[in-house]
């Protein structure tokens, strides 16, 4: 991280003006004539590049772009939040709950290194149980609120599967996750028999911790991914890579590199331990036929 703190917040935030001013059919030159700024501020704001960002100029784009007040209000909170080092992003805070700064960089990425302890990962989740883990998360949510919830889950996925530069997916799942009910030994049949589908797709890898592996790197390691960006012409990464942890409460964006490192050597020892892909899509069928039955 530079200086001037996360270049996350700031890269993201640039994505969304970006996008705004294509969805309003605007050139550069001409969002920036009403701005009264020089193509080149512009363009270093919609690229992360900006060096100093003011909350009241970011209000008269969201103004100027029409976004409504709920995507405004989550533009700014990536504005202020442009200038803090260590970016911890609780949901009730600046940024509001139902703005999802995650799904933005997911969507960007090309390659994504994931270890689940827990459960299936959100990117190979079918409908059915995302539906009982989002219902179990807001009780009192109503259908409606669910429904668009469960739609937002699998539309992501399809960043696995688009015709154009698909990104990959390289994870590992304990087996705690196949064992672990969700919903109903239907729902989890189904669910099993959906990534070991998924697994024979050449941009997916797919490999299961089982127990008896033990503690592999002797600590225990909660969920994250490893998002890449991919590389230029040069052969440079297009933006720096992030690993991303989830916790109850907020999620948790690193940058540094030595901390990127040290993910990426968790991964590799968890990699050594964990079944070899035909093995581990095995095991999934197996679990589902026990479940089936």
């Amino acid at each position: 991280m530079s200086e001037q703190g996360s270049t996350l917040p700031r890269r993201q935030l640039g994505r969304y003006l970006r996008e705004g001013r294509m969805q309003c059919n605007m050139t550069i030159a001409e969002a920036a004539a009403l701005m009264e700024w020089s193509e080149s501020k512009l363009q270093r704001l919609e690229t992360g590049n900006a060096e100093k960002i003011r909350v009241l100029d970011i209000r008269e784009l969201c103004r100027i772009y029409d976004f409504d007040d709920e995507f405004s209000a989550a533009v700014m909170g990536l504005a202020q939040q442009a200038s803090v080092k260590s970016w911890w992003h609780e949901y009730d805070d600046i940024v509001p709950e139902g703005f999802n700064v995650y799904v933005g960089l997911e969507a960007s990425a090309r390659g994504l290194v994931s270890y689940q302890p827990d459960l299936i990962p959100g990117l190979m989740q079918t409908a059915e149980y995302a539906r009982v883990l989002i219902g179990d998360y807001w009780p009192d949510a109503e259908r409606d609120q669910i429904d668009r919830r469960v739609q937002l889950k699998t539309r992501r996925q399809s960043l696995l599967t688009r015709k154009r530069h698909p990104a990959s997916l390289d994870v590992i799942v304990h087996e705690t996750a196949l064992r672990r009910v969700v919903g109903n030994p239907k729902v989890m049949a189904a669910q099993l028999r959906h990534v070991a589908d998924m697994s024979t797709l050449p941009m997916i890898a797919v490999r299961v911790l089982p127990f008896s592996a033990g503690v592999p790197i002797g600590h225990s390691v909660g969920p994250f991914v490893i998002l890449d960006f991919g590389r230029d012409g040069g052969n440079r990464p297009v933006e720096p890579t992030v690993v991303y942890l989830e916790n109850f409460l907020g999620d948790l964006y690193l940058e540094k590199q030595a901390a990127v490192d040290r993910y990426r050597q968790a991964y590799q020892a968890l990699q050594r331990s964990a079944l070899d892909e035909a093995s581990s899509r095995d095991l999934l069928r197996k679990a589902a036929k026990e479940y089936a039955t």
